[in-house]
């Protein structure tokens, strides 16, 4: 069977309204799960039941730093992985042969930091969404 093909949305409805309506409209819209006002009002138009959620806003600030943080981690991963490889191109040279094996065992050392830290994030981010 095939599935309902979705009709696009090429109506538009304009609605009037002063600056305190439309904030108020908007604190429903950031109460509710929907992701914008559009989607909000649609569902509220057309008498669809629209979801609340509770929002702790210190958990929604934990969760984002986290993201942030893990965004960062990976990027300095990425960047000590892209380094190391750059050197490996000199080790045909021999004064920087003993330097690079240095440079090895180091980037094992934070590869495994990094590891662990994103691990240990990633089990912090798993237990903050269940909450």
């Amino acid at each position: 069977m095939k599935e309902k093909e979705k009709e696009p949305r090429n109506l538009i409805l304009k609605v009037r309204m002063n600056s305190t309506e439309k904030n108020q409209l908007k604190k429903l819209q950031q109460s509710s799960t929907e992701k914008t006002i559009s989607n909000y009002v649609r569902k509220v138009a057309l008498q669809k039941p629209v979801i609340l959620t509770y929002r702790n806003q210190s958990a929604d600030d934990f969760l984002k730093d986290m993201l942030d943080l893990r965004k960062q981690l990976n990027g300095v991963g990425n960047n000590f992985n892209q380094a190391v490889h750059k050197l490996h191109t000199l080790d045909r040279i021999p004064e920087f042969r003993h330097w690079i094996q240095e440079q090895h065992a180091l980037h094992k050392q934070v590869v495994q930091s990094i590891e662990t830290i994103r691990l240990r994030m990633n089990q912090l981010y798993e237990q903050w969404l269940q909450k």
